[in-house]
C-alpha cells in the first residue's frame, strides 16, 4: 500500500478542521465527500451518518464494514442571559477543568461560524470559598453585552452547537500533527485510505464504509449504519486515547509510533477474540505494528456493532490528550492502521469470516 504522507496530513488536517460536533457531522461528510470524488459514492441518512460505497461496489457479496465516528466532542447554547452571555451544555464530554478559557467557535442561527470563549470568573473576583471548592461557573460569551444584542446583532440562538476553534499545524520534520478531534477524525483518515486502496482490488467481500454520527453521545449512529449495510465483519478505527506520557512504562498501551491499538476489552465490548487473534496474527506476518490493550472505559462503534451479531475489532490511532481543546498524533500511527486494516480485508476468506 502506497502512501504519500502530504496527501495525509492535508486530508487530516481538513478533517481536523470540520466543525462537526455530535449531531451536525455536515463539515465532516463534505470532507469525505471531497476525498471520494471519481471512485466511491457517499450518501448520508437522517442521522449525518456518511455512507460510502466503492464504485466496485457488486451488491453481491458478502460485506466487510469499515467505520470511524465523525463527530467530535463540543457543546451547544442552552439559554441566553439578560447580560448576554450565554449557558450551554456539552456535547460529549470534555475532560475536567478543559473548557474554562477556551476559545471556540460557536455556529449562529444564519449557519455562519463566529469566535466565542468559554468565560469563568477571574480569581479577583472569587470568594476564598469559590477558590477552596475548584470548581467554576461556565458560561459561553461572544461579546454581546444584552440578549437583544446576543440575538439580533451576533445571531445567537438556543440549541446551536459549537466546538474548540484549534488550528491544526502539521509539524513535517517529526510527522507530529496538532489539532482538535483527532477522536476522531485520526480514524477517518486512516479509513478512508484503506478504503480507497481496498476499492482497486477483487476481493471476495465487497468493502464499504460508514463514517458515523453522535458516537460521543452513546454511539448512536452506527447502528443504523450495520443496518444499511448487513455486514459480515466490521472493522472500526478510533482516535484512541493515549497513555504514554501519564502511564507507568509496564502499563502502556497507547504510545504514539507503535501502531494502531486493538482493545480486547472496554465498557461497551468484550473483543470477538477469533477475529482479534485473526488481526493480530495477519499484522505480524506483515511486519506491520500493533499494540493491544485492556481498557475499563471508553466506548466505541464495536459496541452497538458486535450486539448486532456483527464480529468486530477496533484499530484505535494513539492520540494524546483527546477530548481536550488540542491533541498531538503521530501520522505514522495512521498509515499503519491504514495498512493492517488493508492486509485483513486482503487476507479474509468467507470461510475465515464464518469462523468467527
Amino acid at each position: 500500500m502506497d502512501l504519500v504522507r502530504d496527501e495525509l496530513a492535508e486530508l487530516l488536517g481538513k478533517l481536523s478542521s470540520a466543525k462537526s460536533p455530535s449531531g451536525f457531522e455536515d463539515e465532516t461528510v463534505a470532507v469525505a465527500k471531497e476525498f471520494c470524488a471519481g471512485w466511491a459514492d457517499v450518501k448520508t441518512n437522517s442521522l449525518m451518518d456518511a455512507l460510502i460505497y466503492p464504485r466496485s461496489f457488486s451488491g453481491t457479496k458478502p460485506v466487510l464494514m469499515l467505520d470511524a465516528h465523525g463527530d467530535e466532542v463540543g457543546g451547544m447554547v442552552r439559554s441566553i442571559r439578560s447580560n448576554g452571555t450565554m449557558s450551554f451544555v456539552e456535547l460529549g464530554r470534555f475532560s475536567p477543568h478543559v473548557l474554562a478559557g477556551q476559545d471556540v467557535f460557536v455556529r449562529t442561527t444564519e449557519g455562519t461560524w463566529v469566535r466565542a470563549v468559554i468565560g469563568v470568573k477571574p480569581p479577583h473576583f472569587m470568594s476564598e470559598a469559590e477558590k477552596a471548592a475548584g470548581r467554576e461557573e461556565l458560561i459561553l460569551d461572544c461579546g454581546a453585552t444584552s440578549k437583544e444584542e446576543a440575538i439580533k446583532r451576533f445571531h445567537m440562538g438556543m440549541g446551536e452547537p459549537f466546538v474548540p476553534a484549534t488550528q491544526f499545524e502539521y509539524d513535517k520534520e517529526h510527522g507530529i500533527a496538532f489539532g482538535k478531534a483527532f477522536d476522531c477524525r485520526a480514524g477517518v483518515a486512516a479509513m478512508l485510505l484503506a478504503l480507497r486502496e481496498l476499492s482497486k482490488k477483487d476481493l471476495p467481500f465487497d468493502v464499504v464504509a460508514s463514517i458515523s454520527s453522535m458516537e460521543e453521545v452513546g454511539e448512536r449512529g452506527v447502528a443504523a449504519a450495520v443496518r444499511t449495510f448487513q455486514p459480515k465483519l466490521a472493522f472500526m478505527f478510533e482516535g484512541c486515547p493515549a497513555d504514554d506520557t501519564f502511564q507507568q512504562a509496564d502499563d502502556i498501551q497507547a504510545a504514539l509510533h507503535k501502531g494502531p491499538m486493538f482493545r480486547y476489552f472496554d465498557c461497551c465490548m468484550i473483543t470477538n477474540p477469533r477475529y482479534q487473534r485473526y488481526v493480530l496474527a495477519t499484522a505480524r506476518e506483515h511486519g506491520l505494528k500493533v499494540q493491544t490493550s485492556v481498557r475499563e472505559g471508553g466506548g466505541t462503534d464495536g459496541g452497538p456493532a458486535h450486539m448486532l451479531d456483527v464480529p468486530s475489532v477496533v484499530a484505535g490511532v494513539p492520540c494524546r490528550y483527546v477530548h481536550a481543546g488540542c491533541a498531538i498524533c503521530a501520522l505514522d500511527d495512521i498509515e499503519e492502521a491504514a495498512k493492517v486494516c488493508v492486509a485483513v480485508a486482503e487476507s479474509l476468506t468467507p470461510d475465515t469470516a464464518e469462523s468467527f
